[in-house]
């Protein structure tokens, strides 16, 4: 282990340095960090020979340096939830773990002394699929505490993969801030030569900083490259590819705006400024009973029969179209509906809008009791119902929370730019991606 070496195998020529060997895995491969900054795995039955040329252990505890203080500049706090905005790679498991501190990520990033007085508090240490109630309420309420105290703005961490899960429940639970509240992650993590991390957080420290835009957001990527970061609202966002550090997009509608290192680009004006008051409402109630279901062709009736008699209060329904599932599915929603719980229909599409008056499908399924959720995106009506049922359980004030916009969450018409999917291989994308793309 650590010894830098060159290694000749089927597969090639490659220089680096031997990593020790996760816990989890085999021993017939040996992990190379290239000096590239990549791993690489080799499986030993390909090796022709290993030529040692030296020794270069390597320490991946990202550095700290004291946060310097500037009292004419403004003072944002980070709070961390986890995810990979500043973490390093454990090589005991091979997994990437978070690192987390004022002089971990003055260390890291010192740009960030350039926009900011910061400050973090570590508010959990989870990877985001681990994010829930528990963790959103809390997140809630020490947002609350840092608008009280007077912060000019806020940073939230968070892991890529549920941040517009969170995004979407801090917009109920944190409603009218006089301060930004920009959260922010990366698809890459800080190890890699291809990270986002230190972009994304000066764009985010930035925005909470000295941004006029007084709402819960998310700053990630915009274009591939590191041209610019884009603000989406908490409500209408949504992470749409695996691996792309441009994976946040603005769904039926458009972003808030475009931070850079030099200036903010407001691409809309409908957003709630920042103000000097410290009034914030912070309405953490919550009932974690409510299941999102993804309809299927032959879906059969006991997905909703088992949430029915396993207790749940609330169920959103992806469903085709306008908002349709099968008809055997009718008899058990009639039950879930008559036994009390609230069942809301939103598109599997993500565009577009619920209407279920077009057809008699439609018209039918509302028969039974299913509610049409407008275009909330299924992930963001699922957090809303969950919400909703923390304050209320009675049909019509749940229904009255549920289709009453709070933040940006329905919308009255989608834009006329607020649908674009480019489709590879056309002659008129394939032109416009020409000027751009070399």
């Amino acid at each position: 282990m650590w010894s830098d070496v060159t290694i000749d195998s089927a597969r090639g020529s490659f220089t680096g340095i031997i990593l020790p060997r996760s816990e989890t895995a085999d021993d017939k491969h040996i992990v190379l960090k290239l000096r590239n900054g990549y791993n690489v795995g080799l499986a030993v039955n390909t090796i022709s020979s290993v030529t040692e040329t030296g020794r270069k252990e390597a320490h991946y505890k990202i550095p700290e340096k004291e946060f310097p203080y500037d009292p004419k500049k403004p003072s944002v706090k980070l709070l961390g939830t986890g995810g990979t905005i500043a973490s390093r790679l454990d090589y005991r498991t091979g997994a990437v773990i978070p690192a987390f501190s004022p002089g971990e990520l003055y260390g890291s990033v010192p740009e960030l002394a350039e926009i900011c007085n910061l400050d973090t508090e570590k508010l959990y240490g989870v990877f985001s699929e681990n994010m829930g109630p528990e963790q959103w309420i809390g997140t809630a309420e020490a947002i609350g505490r840092e608008i009280e105290q007077g912060i000019d703005g806020i940073v939230i961490g968070h892991g890529t993969d549920t941040m517009h899960h969170t995004a979407a429940i801090l917009s109920f639970m944190v409603q009218n801030p006089p301060v930004p509240i920009v959260m922010v992650g990366s698809q890459r993590s800080s190890d890699r030569p291809s990270s986002d991390a230190a972009i994304n957080l000066i764009n985010a420290t930035r925005t909470a900083a000295e941004g006029d835009i007084a709402e819960v957001m998310v700053c990630m990527f915009g274009p591939t490259s590191d041209q610019y970061g884009l603000l989406h609202r908490g409500t209408r966002v949504r992470k749409m590819h695996s691996s792309y550090r441009s994976t946040f997009r603005t769904i039926g509608d458009i972003p808030l705006a475009i931070v850079d290192r030099e200036r903010f680009v407001h691409l809309r004006k409908d957003y709630n400024e920042r103000r000097k008051d410290r009034t914030v409402t912070i309405n953490t109630a919550f009932d974690d009973r409510v299941a999102i279901v993804y309809y299927y062709p032959n879906m059969k009736p006991d997905i909703i029969e088992s949430l029915t008699d396993n207790g749940y209060r609330g169920i959103i329904i992806a469903g085709t179209g306008l908002g349709h599932v099968n008809k055997p599915l009718y008899p058990s929603l009639k039950r879930a509906c008559d036994s009390g719980i609230h069942i809301y229909m939103t598109v599997q599409t993500l565009w577009g809008y619920v209407q279920m008056y077009v057809y008699d499908t439609g018209r039918d399924i509302m028969d039974l009791g299913v509610i049409p959720a407008s275009n909330m995106l299924p992930e963001i009506a699922y957090v809303k119902l969950g919400w909703a049922l923390g304050q209320s359980h009675d049909r019509e004030e749940v229904e009255r929370i549920m289709l009453t916009p709070v933040a940006g969450e329905i919308t009255e018409r989608e834009p006329h730019n607020g649908y674009l999917i480019y489709q590879g291989g056309i002659p008129e994308v394939e032109e416009f991606i020409s000027r751009y793309k070399k």
